[in-house]
């Protein structure tokens, strides 16, 4: 008796953690996208994390914020190629806003991807 709800209460904790751990994964990926758009997304995401920290660096040693081609001539950034995703910056006095545009076929994927000077990432 005592192995069998001993099992019961094996089968009952794995069933629960199964059901949190798919929860967890479906708020990372966006619904209905492919693999290979849930990466791209994710690279895109890391990407706009850099530029606004070396945007911010910028700001730390030259008072102002740079465009996207300053931040390149001083090889502040890297950008890796992404196919189906374009950045832009709006710079302004003591604002930034990255923006990543989406121009590929998924449309699950997020179109508009923008991060600011505080650090805020949204998605549209």
């Amino acid at each position: 008796m005592g192995r069998t709800f001993g099992f019961i209460a094996l089968i009952i904790v794995v069933g629960v953690g199964g059901y949190i751990y798919i929860g967890q994964t479906q708020t990372l990926t966006p619904k209905g996208s492919a693999p290979s758009a849930t990466i791209e997304i994710t690279g895109v995401r890391n990407d706009l994390i850099s530029i606004a920290n070396a945007e911010r660096r910028y700001f730390a040693t030259a008072g102002k914020y740079a465009t996207l081609d300053e931040l390149r001539a001083n090889s502040e950034i890297t950008i890796a190629n992404r196919a189906n995703y374009t950045y832009s910056a709006e710079i302004g006095d003591t604002t930034f806003k990255i923006i990543a545009t989406y121009c590929g076929e998924d449309p699950h994927a997020p179109k508009r991807i923008t991060m600011d000077e505080t650090m805020d990432m949204k998605s549209e």
